[in-house]
């Protein structure tokens, strides 16, 4: 009898594989988020990466973190995490997990925890000691939304398109 593989990639490696190609697909010149929502039995539900919303071209509206007036990103562009939220069109998000490159700022959060997401794994927590991503902590403990930090395997994985 032929032995199945043991060298394949975990769950936690391939929905965060999935959240960082998606992050790929962003436009931002700073910063490429990606996310992927999963349901209880593995199934991926949705995905988003950062970037501006539908019709609004992302060659005319500028990238700029620093920009006065109109001409800053931040007043413009949808965070990964709501993106895959509202890409989502299913019926419930309720008790799914929600796989991020990037711990999510406090609007998301509010957002995710009205979802009904159950738990966030992410990646990097860069922001940990900014307002936002402290009042997302806040918001998750008070909702009992689990935060898990993915740990890296160390794994390369090398896919040729």
């Amino acid at each position: 009898m032929t032995r199945k593989r043991e060298d394949y990639i975990s769950w936690d490696e391939y929905f965060m594989g999935v959240a960082i190609l998606s992050g790929m697909r962003s436009k931002d010149p700073n910063t490429q988020v990606g996310c992927c929502i999963v349901s209880r039995d593995n199934k991926i539900l949705s995905m988003g990466y950062n970037g501006f919303p539908i019709g609004c071209s992302d060659d005319e509206f500028s990238w700029s973190r620093d920009g006065e007036e109109l001409d800053n990103k931040y007043l413009f562009s949808t965070h990964s995490e709501l993106n895959a939220i509202l890409n989502y069109s299913g019926t419930s998000l309720q008790g799914a997990k929600l796989y991020v490159t990037l711990f999510p700022c406090n609007e998301c959060a509010k957002a995710i925890i009205q979802a009904g997401i159950s738990t966030v794994v992410y990646d990097s927590d860069k922001y940990a000691d900014t307002l936002s991503v402290l009042a997302s902590k806040k918001m998750f403990d008070a909702a009992g939304v689990k935060y898990i930090q993915y740990k890296r395997s160390g794994r390369q994985v090398t896919i040729t398109l």
